[in-house]
């Protein structure tokens, strides 16, 4: 299995981006891959918020706003951790977006 991996200083670690999730959002989201991977990697090292995903309790959304994208938008990766057998974290989506989730705040840039 090949995979990008992406420096995450909030989760002490690495973040995979295996081919499978990469395919998935070029396909699915295509309005954020290719163009914008570089900020994929940014909203991962420096996010603006973290957020408990509502609808898996291991996930966790990344959200960074850029003026830049799209005449201004979140980027958003959501982030999967596993800690059995070994801790792992990997994207299973990421997307654009005009307005934050539902979801417990876990952290917040100040």
């Amino acid at each position: 299995m090949n995979a990008l991996v992406f420096d995450c200083p909030y989760l002490k670690g690495d973040v995979e981006l295996t081919d499978e999730r990469k395919i998935h959002i070029t396909l699915q989201h295509p309005d954020l891959l290719p163009e914008f991977s570089m900020q994929l990697e940014q909203t991962l090292a420096a996010p603006h918020q973290i957020r408990r995903s509502l609808r898996m309790s291991s996930a966790r959304m990344f959200y960074r706003w850029y003026d830049d994208v799209r005449k201004g938008k979140y980027i958003v990766v959501v982030v999967v951790s596993e800690s059995t057998p070994v801790v792992r974290h990997w994207i299973i989506t990421a997307y654009l977006t005009n307005r934050l989730a539902n979801g417990e705040i876990e952290w917040q840039k100040i």
